[in-house]
Parts: C-alpha cells; structure tokens; sequence
C-alpha cells in the first residue's frame, strides 16, 4: 500500500485484528485498518485513510513512524472524525503537531458510541499516549473487608482483586484512613483481626483481649451467637446504618445499668464513644448523601488538580487530589470527562456522581458507566442544596490542592536553579539521582538510588541494587558502588542510548513533557575516594562527559552543615551554613540515606526469615509445606531418613532422594 494508498484487493482481505484489551462488554464487531506510511506522514496518509472509514462509531490511534501511540480517541463516526484532522484546519498548536507526526493510523469499529468511550478510556490508560489527558496516579484504592469465608469473620485492610468472600466497604482514600477506622472499629465492635491460621493455634487470649480490642472468639471467650451479632452490627455501621446500631447499643447499656451490671454498661459506653470517633472523624457526613464520588476540577498557570470526594453508605470515607497530565490549550470540561472515563475504568462505580461543573459529552459519560456498573448510574451537576455544597467544597479543596502545588513547584525550580548556578552547570537539571549504600559489616550489602525532579521526589523511580559480586572485599564502600554504577549506566546505554545526541540532548521529537531517563546530575554520598570510582566506570561506559558527577562528604564531626563537596573540574569546597542549596542537597542525601536504610532493613530481614527448603530446587510452596507440617522445623526435615521422607504425602522417592541429597552433600 504504497503511499497509504488502500486498494480494494486490500480493502477485502483485512489485515490481522489488533490486540485490544477486554473493556467490560460482549459481542463487539471488529475491524482493523491500517496505513503503511511509506516515508509520509500527516495529513496525506490521514486522508488516504478517511475515503475507506465507516460511517459508524469506534475508536482510533494514531502512531508515529517509531510505532508509538501518539493518541488515541473515540468518534461517533469515524469517518466524520479522521476527515477532519485530513482538512489541516487546527484549533490548537497541540493537534496540528499530532498531525504532522501521524505516520500509521488503527482503527476499530464498536456497535454504540458508548463501547467505544469505554475502550478509549482502557486504551489510554493501558498505552499512555502523550497528546492525551493522562492520570498521573493510578494506584488502587484500600478498602475494608469483613470476611464471610471463617465462622468468626474478621475485619482486615483489602487493596486489590476482591478474591476472598465477604463483604467490602469503601473505597478509602488512604491505607491510613483505613487503619484508624479499623481501630476505632475494634473498641467498637470487638472484632478480631488476627489471621485465620493465627486464630486456629490460639490457647488462650491475644494482648487485643486484655485492653478490649477483641472479643476473643478464638478461645471462646465469647459465644458463636454472641460474636454474630457484633458481626452484624458492625455490618449494618459500615453500610449506613449507624443511627440503627448506636440506638441498640445505648439501650443495650441502659439495660445493664438498670441491671446494676455497671462493668458491661461501661463497656457499651466504651463502644458507643469508639463509633463516635469514628463519625467525628470522617469530615463532612451529607444526611443526604449515601453514595456518591463528588468531583471538582481547578485549572491554573497551565496545570490542573482534580479533588474527589468519596461518600458511602452515608459517610464520608475521605478525599485525595490528582494531578492529571494535560495541554494548557484543552478545555477543564474536556480534563475532567477524560478524566472520570479512566478513573472509573478499574475501580467500582457509585449511584451517583457529583461535578461541579458540567463536562463534554455528559449523558454518554452517564451511559458508560452505567454499562460498565450493570445499573443505573447518574453524572449530574448539583445547583442548590446539600449536594451544591458538597461540589463547592470539592471545589476549594482542589483550588487549593493547586495553589499548594504551584507554591512547591515554584520552590523546586528556585532551588534547581540555585543548584545549577552553585555546581557551575550549563542548565537547570530536571533529573538528579543521589546514590548511598547499606550494609552491615559487609552483609546484606544494597546500594539505593533515588531521583528528584522538577516536581520534587519521583519516586516510581527509586531503584535499589543488591550487591552480588563475590570479589568485592565485605565493608568495601567503593567496590560496590563501582557495581550500583556499572549496573545502572550500562543498563541506561542499553534501554535508552537513543536518548543522547552528541550534545547531551533528548532525541528530537521526543515528548517535552516526559521525565527523562538519563540524569543530568548524580550525586554521590561519599568523599574523593567514592567520586574516583564514580569517575571511572562512567569513564569507562564512555558517558562521563554526558553525566556531571558530584561528590557529597559529611563534614568535620560528620556534622550537617559543613559537609564538602567534590567536583571533577573544581576543587572541593563547603557551602555556607544557611545557603538553600546546601538544605537541598541535604535533603537529597538523607532521602537517599532513608532508602538505602529501608532496602537493607528489607533484605536482611528476609534473610533472617529464610528458610532452608527454599534452597532446594523442585521443592515448591506445597511440599514444603507438607514436609514442615509432618517434621515440624527444617532441622528436622535435615535429620530425616529418605524412608521418613517418602512417608510425607506428596513426596516421591525422586524428591525424598534430592531433598537428603542436599543435606548430606558428603
């Protein structure tokens, strides 16, 4: 198809259908087309394409000469839509330049406008297109669970796949927020949350018991009918009906105090007090209001936040601000649409779904997800009442989620530039990463990289090296970060050596925006010894001159505030006690000291817990089980006799033979 031209030979004998994820719907038509940009790109290689389009909805990519997906959109008509991008007439510089690197184009055709708003916003969040609006956190949402799978349901902290049965509140906006509420749960409700294997070796009561966290089932120190009705109480709290269970409860220790049973009305005091910690602490609690995800989008200085609010069963389960990925030129209504059809794309869908402000394609929005729900689901824009307050305080918590935002954004690039002109550097970095190592005497050595940005710490970044080289001597600081360097450069000259031209810049046409992979500062801790082994590996790699490599040395009496600095075309020097940049480099080190620490913690602590089955090969999870269950410790499994072996369900004479083999190498 030279020129991106489509014969009709080709036109009837479709290529191979793209690989497109599962969106949450069934029976879709598929079609594929495709052009082969022979050298062209734009608007000639759009048009070709838009005279062999369908007059019917579906979804679109358009990728460059390298493949990548440039962006990827839904049209009611895609014949309609591609036609216009073929005109030339642009509204933004953004689409113009879309254009013009579009060299391939794919297509698939859905039955409803509605499927296709589903698989784009699956498409974009799976291929992260750049001209797109892109979530920057895509993290899962914890949740509460209340087993129904044990006799005693227990009531734990769930992120991810809802794999165990029983009942799921949320979601919550933070691993924290759900913490505090399953403690205060626990003086309310006395609920166990101890594991089921630890709940079945129990011989007597846990400390939970002793301070009335629990009310001891394991033991049985409360009746199977007895800790039911907690379950259930606490059931009927979580899903809105607290006024129900708080009314029981008074009347319950009402009760007991006309009964001169003091000690039980003390403890319904105390549970009544815990649920009122709990409400009190859960902010905003709408009387009408039972299930909603509230929504607000502030845009300023070309940078937008997104603040949701989540309501369930009545309560407040906390907020949390999103920075999406946007073009300063693309409309708030436009963000925030493209906004909800990815967030929603994973995660539970509620009845209701609050804005404070109208988005595009509203009624389709509503549609979607109700498809993707299985129920009705309303996106609606609230104009008085309790819910028009609800979007109002969304509304300025995002203004100022922003305007925080802004404050340190600003503070950052004050403080690269800062370090840019105190290191004599030719411009501002936008990548620093800082390296330290870890160990104990030689042992569970790690050596930790942390990376800092424009935006502050970048932590999906953060790498941590295992020191596996047996000829470095143990305590040796510089042989091991001659490996954390020879490992991280000679894996970046793999992965991204394309992203150096012979002056030190990114590849041109790559995004503006993206994060870079090469750093353009690394930091050392370390003083002249560490800074000559740097030196050499990069060196060595034949990108010391792409890299400006920077010595860090804690000063005398390893005080903070007179530590010296060391650098390749200077000599070593301090920093005067309050100079900004010398706090800045000091909070660079110590983050990299704190994750240096944290890795080494880690595997030490895995070490410690390691089991000598595990180094057996053939002797998975389930065997060793077995050999644990029937022996009791390693040891024994060590001391037994390949006949004592064989006896263990599960175990052949092949693995009886290869496990005594291993602890009787002589």
């Amino acid at each position: 198809m030279p020129g991106g031209d489509i014969d009709d030979e080709d036109a009837d004998a479709p290529e191979p259908q793209p690989e497109v994820p599962a969106v949450g719907f069934t029976a879709i038509e598929w079609d594929a087309y495709k052009a082969d940009a022979d050298g062209k790109a734009g608007a000639d290689v759009i048009h070709a394409l838009a005279k062999q389009l369908p007059n019917r909805p579906g979804v679109y990519r358009m990728m460059n000469a390298a493949g990548d997906v440039l962006y990827v959109g839904k049209a009611r008509s895609l014949k309609k839509r591609v036609t216009n991008y073929a005109q030339g007439r642009f509204h933004t510089n953004r689409i113009g330049r879309m254009v013009r690197e579009t060299a391939t184009m794919e297509f698939v055709v859905t039955r409803t406008e509605t499927e296709a708003l589903l698989l784009e916003a699956n498409l974009i969040k799976r291929l992260r297109p750049r001209f797109n609006v892109l979530m920057r956190d895509d993290k899962s949402f914890p949740y509460i669970v209340l087993t129904g799978d044990h006799p005693s349901p227990g009531i734990f902290k769930h992120r991810g796949a809802r794999s165990r049965k029983g009942d799921y509140f949320g979601p919550f906006a933070s691993a924290g927020a759900v913490g505090r509420t399953i403690n205060s749960l626990q003086r309310a409700f006395l609920l166990r949350t101890c594991t089921d294997s630890v709940f079945e070796s129990r011989t007597r009561p846990c400390l939970l018991y002793q301070i009335k966290r629990c009310s001891g089932p394991c033991t049985g120190e409360i009746s199977a009918a007895d800790y039911q009705e907690l379950v259930s109480e606490a059931r009927d709290f979580l899903s809105g009906r607290s006024q129900k269970v708080k009314s029981e409860i008074s009347g319950a220790m009402q009760r007991a105090s006309e009964n001169l049973d003091f000690e039980q009305a003390a403890v319904h005091r105390d549970r009544l007090a815990a649920l009122s910690h709990v409400q009190a602490h859960q902010g905003i609690n709408p009387q009408s209001v039972e299930e909603a995800d509230v929504f607000a989008i502030h845009t300023e200085g070309g940078q937008s936040c997104i603040q949701v609010f989540f309501f369930r069963t009545g309560q407040n389960w906390g907020n949390r601000a999103y920075f999406p990925k946007a073009d300063a030129s693309i409309e708030p209504a436009e963000i925030l649409g493209s906004f909800l059809a990815q967030f929603y794309d994973d995660k539970p869908c509620p009845r209701h779904v609050l804005l404070a402000s109208p988005v595009d394609e509203q009624d389709l929005l509503a549609e979607a997800l109700s498809t993707r729900a299985g129920r009705k689901v309303t996106v609606s824009v609230p104009q008085r009442g309790e819910k028009k307050d609800l979007t109002n305080h969304a509304l300025q918590n995002a203004r100022e989620a922003l305007g925080r935002r802004l404050a340190e954004t600003s503070t950052q690039a004050r403080l690269l530039a800062g370090f840019a002109e105190t290191f004599g550097l030719e411009k501002t970095p936008v990548r620093i990463e800082v390296y330290d190592n870890s160990h104990i005497m030689g042992t569970n050595a790690v050596g930790a990289m942390i990376v800092a940005g424009p935006e502050g710490f970048v932590k999906n970044q953060y790498r941590k090296f295992n020191i596996r080289s047996t000829e470095i001597t143990p305590g040796d600081d510089f042989g091991m970060m001659r490996e954390v360097m020879q490992r991280r450069f000679s894996r970046l000259l793999k992965e991204n050596a394309r992203d150096l031209e012979p002056d030190g810049a990114a590849t041109p046409g790559e995004d503006e925006d993206a994060f870079p992979a090469w750093p353009d500062v690394i930091l050392i801790d370390g003083g002249q010894g560490q800074m000559s082994a740097v030196r050499g590996i990069l060196a060595e790699l034949g990108v010391a001159d792409k890299v400006v490599a920077i010595g860090v040395a804690k000063g005398q009496d390893r005080d903070a505030g007179r530590e010296r600095f060391f650098c390749a075309d200077r000599g070593s020097f301090t920093l005067p006690v309050r100079d900004p940049v010398l706090y800045f480099v000091q909070r660079l080190r110590d983050e990299a000291h704190r994750f240096a620490i944290g890795s080494h913690r880690a595997r030490r602590k895995k070490e410690m817990t390691k089991n000598p089955l595990d180094e057996i090969a053939g002797i998975g999870p389930t065997r060793k089980r077995a050999l644990l269950l029937h022996f009791g410790t390693a040891k024994a499994v060590s001391r037994a006799a390949v006949s004592d072996l064989m006896a263990v369900d599960g175990i052949s004479e092949t693995t009886a033979r290869l496990v005594y083999d291993h602890f009787h190498e002589k």
